[in-house]
């Protein structure tokens, strides 16, 4: 007599077999696709041996797919494109001014050197590196202007910046392309003084032109009433009753006055008439 539900003989090893089956299925298509890795374009894969780099000789993968031991191979990769980076940085300029600004910073590293990178610092390199000797590059160039030279020679705090930054990350194997700053943020003290020199510069400029304007007046009318006194003093000499007569008759239309009165002289010709007796 049997009793119902009683699963047949064998079940249970098909059963087992079967679970090791998919089991091992499962394995192989891990290993499967653990044995591939793909690197992108400007991108570069570092591979560590059971979490190792050989210094010497280590495995690099440029973009492109390539293949890897599973279990044994990590490909760590690497941005080898321009990177930019934020750095929100303080200092104080030379004359004790407290300025803060948001740095701007393209970079990129030295492909050749990703292993060395990932060896001594980590891909965790810019916030280990790259954000601390920003700051710093910024201090100590901000350290070396007065406040109100930092707003005018802001191209030239930059470009010194640049080359501080520059010999800062060179023995990190990173390169520095662009460093700008955008702005300057400066204590409300400092901003009204720099405003309140603005308006006097402005004012002082305003009378330089009038007293400039006033000066050029002035000389104007010097050499005009230089000139006058000149031409009345040429007049005055070249006036002769021989010229004055000359001229007026050059002027004179033939015509005799009409009426003469006793003892006045005849135009142009100096002569009295006679009266009859």
């Amino acid at each position: 007599m049997s009793l119902r539900g009683t699963p047949a003989r064998g079940a249970g090893p098909a059963l087992g077999i079967g679970a090791v089956g998919v089991v091992f299925a499962l394995f192989l298509v891990f290993v499967a696709f653990g044995s591939f890795t793909q690197v992108g374009v400007g991108e570069v894969g570092i591979v560590k041996h059971f979490g190792a780099i050989d210094p010497s000789h280590p495995d690099v993968f440029d973009p492109g797919i390539h293949t890897k031991v599973p279990f044994r191979d990590d490909v760590v990769i690497f941005e080898t494109r321009i990177q930019k980076e934020q750095v929100d940085a303080s200092a104080a300029s030379k004359d004790g001014v407290t300025i803060h600004s948001t740095i701007a910073v393209n970079f990129h590293i030295d492909a050749s050197k990703a292993p060395l990178i990932l060896q001594n610092i980590g891909p965790n390199y810019k916030d280990r590196i790259i954000d601390q000797q920003i700051q710093q590059a910024f201090k100590d160039v901000t350290g070396q202007y007065a406040g109100l030279e930092l707003i005018q020679k802001r191209e030239e705090v930059a470009s010194r910046a640049k080359d501080t930054l520059r010999d800062k990350l060179s023995p990190y194997y990173i390169i520095v392309d662009e460093f700008t700053i955008p702005n300057y943020e400066f204590p409300k003290e400092f901003n009204d003084a720099i405003l309140a020199t603005q308006v006097a510069n402005q004012q002082n400029l305003q009378a330089k032109q009038l007293q400039e304007k006033a000066r050029t007046e002035a000389d104007t009318a010097l050499i005009v009433a230089q000139g006058l006194a000149n031409a009345q003093k040429a007049q005055a000499t070249t006036l002769t009753p021989e010229y004055l007569q000359l001229q007026a008759i050059a002027k004179w239309n033939g015509q005799l006055p009409q009426y003469l009165t006793p003892n006045t002289a005849l135009p142009f010709i100096g002569t009295v008439p006679q009266t009859t007796r």
